[in-house]
C-alpha cells in the first residue's frame, strides 16, 4: 500500500527536519551580533517544552530571583527551541532553559549554566507512550502506518532520540508512520496519545512523571511501552558574550536554592532536587547520538 505524502499540517521528512538545527547554526552564524546588554533587567527564556501552564509559578520564581540578584528578571516565553536559540544567539536573551539537542549542536554561542537535578541525577529518559488500551506496542515497529506525536524538532527526548532508536532498530522514522506531527510541548503529546488523536508519542520522561503526580486521570490513559537511555536533563544556559560577573551570580542564586526554604519549595513544584554547576560531559550521550542520526542522513553535526 503506498504511502500517503506529508500535507503542509504534517511533519517534514526526517532529512529536512534535521536540518532545522542545522539551519538555525548557520542563520544565526550569519547575523550580526547585538550590542552587549546593559540594563538592569536579566531576560531568561522558557518554552512550553518544559514548562507548560506555569505562569504562576514563573511569577514566584521570577520573585525570588529577584530579591537574591538584586535585579529586576522577566521571563520570555517562546513557542519553540528555534525561537530560544535564534533570541540566545542575537543576544535577545541572556539566559535560557533549553534542551540538550539545541545546546549540543550551538556550543559556540551557549555556555552551560546549571544542571537541574532529578531523582538525584542531572539525566533524564525519552518516553515512548501508547494509549492505555494498548497492551501490545512494545516499541516504535510497532507503530507502523500508525499515527505519531513528537513534541519538539529541536527536543532530544521528543525527536532526536526517538529518530535514534529508530535508525538503531533497523527502521526509517521518515517512512514508518502514516502520519506524524510536533505539538511543541510534552504535555501535549500526553494529552494527543491520551485522547487518541495519536497511536503513540515521544516524551520527555521527567515530564511525564512530573504529570503523573499531578494530573493521574490524564497519564492514566496513556502506557509507557519503551523507556530510552538516559541523557543530560535539559540545562540552563547563558549566551555567550554574557560576562562573567552576571553568570556567576546566576549560577550561586540557582545552586543555592535547595539550601533555604523558599528555594526548596519552588524546586518541589519543578519537582526537582536541586541545580548543579556545570559539567558538560553529561552531554557527551546528545553529542554521539547528534552525530549518528547526522550521518546517517550525511549532515554536518
Amino acid at each position: 500500500m503506498p504511502r500517503k505524502k506529508f500535507g503542509s499540517n504534517q511533519i517534514p521528512r526526517r532529512r529536512e527536519a534535521l536540518r532545522r538545527i542545522g539551519g538555525t547554526v548557520l542563520a544565526a552564524a550569519s547575523a550580526p551580533l547585538r550590542a552587549q546588554h546593559t540594563h538592569d533587567t536579566v531576560r531568561i527564556g522558557t518554552t512550553a517544552v518544559i514548562l507548560d501552564d506555569q505562569v504562576g509559578f514563573l511569577n514566584t520564581w521570577r520573585d525570588y530571583l529577584e530579591r537574591r540578584l538584586g535585579q529586576r528578571v522577566r521571563f520570555v516565553q517562546r513557542a519553540s527551541y528555534r525561537e530560544i536559540t535564534e533570541a540566545l544567539h542575537a543576544d535577545e536573551l541572556d539566559f535560557a532553559w533549553v534542551c540538550g539537542y539545541p545546546y549540543a549542536a550551538n556550543k559556540q554561542f551557549m555556555r552551560l549554566l546549571a544542571m537541574p537535578l532529578y531523582r538525584g541525577k542531572p539525566l533524564y529518559q525519552s518516553y515512548l507512550i501508547v494509549p492505555a488500551a494498548d497492551s501490545a506496542t512494545r516499541g516504535f515497529g510497532d507503530l507502523q502506518d500508525r499515527i505519531f506525536a513528537y513534541s519538539d524538532p529541536n527536543s532530544n527526548s521528543g525527536f532526536l532520540v526517538p529518530q535514534y532508536e529508530m535508525l538503531q532498530a533497523g527502521l526509517d522514522p521518515a517512512t514508518l508512520f502514516r502520519k506524524s506531527f510536533f505539538t511543541y510541548a510534552h504535555r501535549k503529546v500526553v494529552v494527543a496519545v491520551a485522547n487518541g488523536v495519536a497511536h503513540g508519542g515521544a516524551v520527555d520522561g521527567y515530564v511525564w512523571e512530573t504529570l503523573a503526580l499531578r494530573s493521574p486521570d490524564l497519564t492514566g490513559k496513556t502506557r509507557i511501552a519503551l523507556k530510552s537511555g538516559e541523557y543530560g536533563f535539559p540545562p540552563l544556559v547563558a549566551r555567550g558574550t554574557l560576562d562573567d560577573r552576571r553568570y556567576e551570580a546566576m549560577l550561586a542564586v540557582l545552586v543555592g536554592m535547595s539550601d533555604d526554604p523558599q528555594g526548596r519549595e519552588l524546586l518541589k513544584a519543578l519537582n526537582l532536587d536541586g541545580f548543579a554547576p556545570p559539567d558538560d560531559r553529561v552531554f557527551d550521550g546528545i553529542v554521539r547520538v547528534l552525530r549518528y542520526v547526522s550521518l546517517r542522513e550525511q549532515l554536518p553535526a
